[in-house]
């Protein structure tokens, strides 16, 4: 689930933070992600009350290590809350331990002035905050960071949460660092889903779904069994991602929010399509857009640590279903709005898609062209999982003799080992 970044030079947004009002531009950016207070305040440490006096303090002086904090959950620019912003250049010839030092300090710089907004940063509430907050930061860097250099920072993240789990004395701090756990573990396995470690990526959701239920959150291990029914369905295995969407439909109850009816749906769209199942995929899609258009652009995602569901989801997913179906005008009728959906990763595999769907109407060229603008993020950002799914395009089509796109699309693929 992905979501444009606010653009910061609206007008709004410039006027808050030229008048020094960081209070309303945090609340502006916010607003942008459906954040509640509540959401915002647990994630940083901070009551819902405390949030509101934050935002509503207008022009003044405010506190470094709390403005720090919120800004570095929101990916709100340094500068457009009077922070200074600091530069890092990778220089040609860095290696991958350079790199992953770094953003491993990009996580530790984004929690150290967090902990000194705590009341008691010694505390298991401030710790697990702290460490909540480095699981964010982290997710938010995968938008732009390639996956196989986050992997090593994430993995001593998880070490550090278990280790601190393991000294934690009360029940209450277990099941808060359980959840933190979960998370975490969630992350490591769409990592490794990114890079084309489908094992480790099962491992990671199995882990990420235990956690969960040990900290008795029904919400976070529903969101974590439809995760890995997500993956599974990626990977063609649909009646096993029906069965992981019912066992997260069952864990929610019949007053599971209205967000979490609709991507479920959209998950069991993707794995009745993984069976061959056209019926049951646009059944499965039609529930999910009802209830994303129930949805109101006010209303909060239940999970705090991911973007919010919306139509645009819904289009992805019919695009994903009906490229795996072979359906061009599945896929050709959804292409622009779900186009305009995640981040560069996201947008690379519904090119994909849309790729596919083009192959399906016979139109070879487009499709090859689109491809070859996929592989190119693929290539940049190191995916796997895109290079992969790029073959799978190429392997769709069978001609004796291709035209020249196909084939300089293949000498491209030719010497990638990711």
């Amino acid at each position: 689930m992905g979501e444009k970044p606010l653009n910061w030079k609206v007008p709004a947004v410039r006027e808050a933070s030229r008048n020094g009002d960081y209070g309303r531009v945090i609340e502006l950016a916010r607003k942008h992600v459906r954040m509640s207070q509540r959401q915002l305040g647990e994630a940083c440490g901070l009551s819902q009350s405390a949030v509101s006096r934050l935002e509503k303090k207008g022009p003044g002086s405010y506190g470094t290590e709390v403005l720090s904090a919120v800004a570095a959950h929101l990916a709100i620019p340094p500068h457009m809350v009077g922070l200074a912003g600091r530069q890092h250049v990778f220089r040609d010839g860095h290696g991958q331990v350079e790199r992953r030092g770094f953003l491993g300090g990009v996580a530790a710089a984004a929690a150290a002035p967090f902990l000194g907004a705590l009341p008691d940063p010694g505390s298991a509430g401030g710790q697990a905050a702290a460490l909540r907050l480095t699981t964010s930061t982290f997710r938010r860097l995968d938008s732009s960071t390639p996956s196989r250099d986050l992997n090593e920072s994430v993995q001593t993240h998880i070490r550090l949460v278990q280790t601190v789990s393991r000294d934690a004395g009360s029940g209450e701090a277990r099941s808060r660092l359980a959840s933190i756990g979960s998370e975490a573990a969630s992350l490591a396995g769409w990592l490794a889903w990114d890079m084309g470690d489908h094992g480790s990526a099962r491992s990671w959701y199995g882990s990420a779904i235990r956690a969960a239920r040990s900290a008795g959150d029904p919400l976070l291990t529903a969101y974590q069994a439809g995760s890995l029914a997500q993956f599974e369905a990626h990977a063609g295995n649909g009646a096993q991602a029906l069965n992981l969407a019912q066992n997260a439909r069952r864990c929610l109850g019949h007053d599971r929010p209205v967000v979490a009816d609709a991507w479920l749906s959209s998950v069991e769209a993707l794995a009745h399509a993984a069976e061959g199942d056209r019926r049951g995929a646009d059944r499965a899609l039609i529930r999910s857009r009802a209830m994303a258009e129930k949805l109101s652009p006010s209303d909060s995602p239940p999970w705090p640590w991911v973007f919010p569901f919306d139509s645009a989801k819904v289009a992805a997913a019919r695009v994903t279903c009906g490229a795996r179906l072979g359906l061009a005008d599945w896929v050709l009728a959804d292409d622009t709005q779900a186009l305009g959906t995640g981040s560069a990763k996201q947008r690379a595999l519904v090119v994909l898609d849309v790729a596919a769907g083009h192959l399906a109407g016979g139109r070879v060229e487009a499709a090859f062209a689109l491809a070859s603008r996929a592989v190119d993020t693929g290539l940049q950002y190191r995916s796997g999982r895109i290079i992969e799914r790029a073959r799978r395009v190429r392997r769709s089509l069978s001609l004796t003799s291709p035209p020249k796109v196909v084939r300089d699309f293949d000498e491209r693929l030719h010497d990638v080992y990711l």
